[in-house]
């Protein structure tokens, strides 16, 4: 289980005031005490998916399928800063996930480490 704290929720707010399909998700992130495998399930099922909910790891091979996109230097280097919106934006419109999972995919991201996340990408070059 991943969970993120009130503090983490809230600098996403600051981040994503403008979003408003961000501030849905973080929405069910809060509901779900900040366990983002839970509102992921949640607003994926929302979206029509059908996710399996005995799977620990289906966040984390949502958040891999996306690793190319997050990893691509420009977008690291923001995420680094602290900077989300841009991937948010750019995740919310790629034909990777819905839209709606791109705040919990993000967020789960960082609890990971951003460096440790690309880890595996970074070896290939």
């Amino acid at each position: 289980m991943t969970t993120v704290t009130s503090q983490q929720i809230a600098q996403f707010r600051t981040e994503l005031a403008n979003n408003p399909e961000a501030m849905k998700a973080l929405d069910a992130i809060e509901d779900c005490e900040g366990d983002l495998e839970d509102a992921a399930i949640a607003l994926a099922i929302r979206a029509g998916q059908q996710p399996q909910r005995d799977n620990a790891e289906w966040l984390d091979a949502l958040a891999r399928k996306c690793r190319a996109v997050i990893c691509q230097k420009e977008f690291r280097d923001d995420l680094l800063k602290g900077s989300y919106a841009p991937m948010i934006r750019y995740l919310a419109e790629t034909p990777l996930l819905p839209s709606i999972l791109a705040t919990p995919v993000l967020m789960y991201v960082v609890t990971q480490d951003i460096n440790h996340f690309c880890e595996p990408l970074d070896s290939q070059f």
